[in-house]
């Protein structure tokens, strides 16, 4: 009979220890192994965290939550940094989380993601504000939805900003409660794109105050809309085409007309191309009441005179014309006073020799009232059948044309323009007034091209508003006007 290790009982003895042994590894492997390669664990918890963390599972009473499973890990080994950072990640997801909910209107997830933040220590700077647009009680959140669906509905109605009710305040009252509502921000968006569209059509239809207004209102709303650059772009194109038919309208005489053109523009802010242009419509008129009372048309003088103080009331050039209208009516008076036979000789005397010394000094219209036409008017309006104002009559028309045609050979244009005035004021059918006109707008376009060439732009305006107003058909105009134009900075 076999005895020792040999023997049956003492194998199953052995057998009987290791089924033993196997059965208390297979109950504390785990506890075991924790305890003899903690690191595996903690690298094991870290990972699963990350993977809840990355699917949005932020808690869990299960313990399967990002949260719980990075506790563990900092649990089993404090000083692991990444453990402390998974931590901080996770508070800042749930922040993320209360952000959503609250704009999704979904108030109690909202709270819980909050608390969840604040349990992880993140920052208070960004959970205060999340906590006071929660609504404080059921009846803030009610108001909040009740002024969301009137806003739909005021939307959907086409009251888009027409008052307190409209669509787009009613929605920012939404967003100051909850800045991140996203119903809401999706409604102001569509609305403020609906008035944008809007201001395109009427900056396309020439309306350029409706247009700028509606554009000053989406700013007020939001300034970084998407649409927003493209509707100051029509804008802006709207108000160089306002600006280059004001040009047009200048160019043929329409001086009203063109006044208003240069005045929309202005009225939507300083441009230096319509403020010259509205300077060169002062310019004409002026010269327009000069010419209008040289003439004695005290009416349309009059006329002229209250447009040019409309667009500049206390501009030098209106200050002069209404002088130069008062001095031609008080002219006008000295003329028509009554006198005896023996004045009235001694008055033409007088006026005959006053012409003459205008005339050698070719003052022809300037200065109003002294000038040799006027006083040919005045001595022609005491007698018109003295043989002394018929010979001055003769005289004197010829002399104007012949000032006209040495000033314009001498390039001394402006001296021209009188005599040419002088011209017509003396024979108003002359039929070689339209090509003495058509030459000299031609010489002031050719002296203003040279300057601008030059860089002269202040004297190229100028010589193209001369020539504008002697003859506003003349064919170089455009031309020139549209190079003053470009040049102009």
């Amino acid at each position: 009979m076999a005895r020792g290790w040999n023997s049956p009982r003492a194998w199953r003895w052995i057998a009987l220890g290791v089924a033993l042994l196997a059965v208390v590894l297979a109950i504390f492997r785990q506890p075991l192994a924790d305890t003899m390669w903690p690191e595996t664990r903690v690298q094991q918890l870290l990972d699963d965290g990350r993977k809840a963390l990355q699917q949005g599972r932020l808690s869990a009473q299960d313990g399967s939550g990002a949260r719980e499973l990075f506790e563990a890990a900092a649990a089993l080994d404090p000083d692991r940094s990444d453990a402390q950072q998974a931590l901080a990640l996770t508070g800042q997801a749930a922040l993320n989380q209360a952000r959503a909910h609250l704009a999704a209107g979904d108030y109690p997830a909202a709270t819980a993601a909050l608390e969840l933040a604040r349990q992880l220590q993140a920052p208070a700077a960004e959970i205060d504000p999340l906590a006071a647009a929660l609504p404080r009680d059921a009846h803030e959140r009610d108001s909040v939805e009740q002024l969301l669906h009137q806003a739909e509905a005021a939307q959907a109605e086409g009251r888009l900003d027409e008052g307190a009710d409209s669509a787009l305040p009613l929605y920012q009252r939404v967003l100051a409660v909850q800045p991140d509502r996203m119903h809401a921000l999706e409604g102001r968006d569509e609305a403020l794109s609906d008035l944008l569209a809007k201001a395109t059509r009427n900056a396309s239809s020439g309306d350029l105050a409706a247009a700028a207004a509606l554009l000053k209102r989406v700013e007020s709303y939001d300034p970084g809309h998407a649409n927003l650059p493209s509707a100051k772009a029509a804008l802006n194109g709207a108000l160089e085409r306002r600006s280059r038919q004001a040009e047009r309208d200048l160019t043929r005489g329409q001086l009203k007309k063109a006044a208003e053109g240069f005045q929309q523009v202005l009225a939507l802010g300083e441009d230096a191309v319509a403020r010259q242009g509205l300077q060169r419509v002062l310019l004409l008129q002026t010269q327009e009441v000069a010419r209008l009372a040289g003439d004695f048309h005290f009416e349309q003088a009059e006329q002229a005179l209250a447009q040019a103080r409309a667009l500049a009331p206390d501009s030098a050039e209106v200050g002069a014309a209404a002088r130069t209208l008062q001095r031609a009516r008080a002219a006008q008076r000295s003329m028509e006073a009554p006198l005896p036979a023996a004045g009235r000789e001694r008055r033409l005397k007088e006026l005959l020799a006053q012409l003459d010394v205008a005339e050698a000094r070719e003052q022809w219209l300037l200065p109003p009232g002294n000038s040799a036409y006027d006083r040919f008017k005045a001595a022609q309006a005491l007698a018109p059948q003295d043989p002394r104002v018929k010979r001055a009559a003769a005289r004197i028309l010829p002399a104007a044309r012949t000032c006209f045609e040495d000033n314009l050979r001498g390039n001394r244009l402006r001296a021209a323009r009188t005599c040419l005035d002088a011209w017509q004021a003396l024979a108003p059918t002359d039929a070689g007034q339209a090509p003495a006109r058509r030459r000299l707008a031609q010489r002031w376009i050719a002296v203003g091209s040279e300057r601008l060439g030059a860089g002269d732009t202040v004297f190229a305006a100028q010589a193209l508003a001369q020539a504008q107003e002697i003859d506003g058909t003349t064919p170089e105009i455009r031309d020139f006007a549209e190079r003053v134009r470009t040049a102009v900075p």
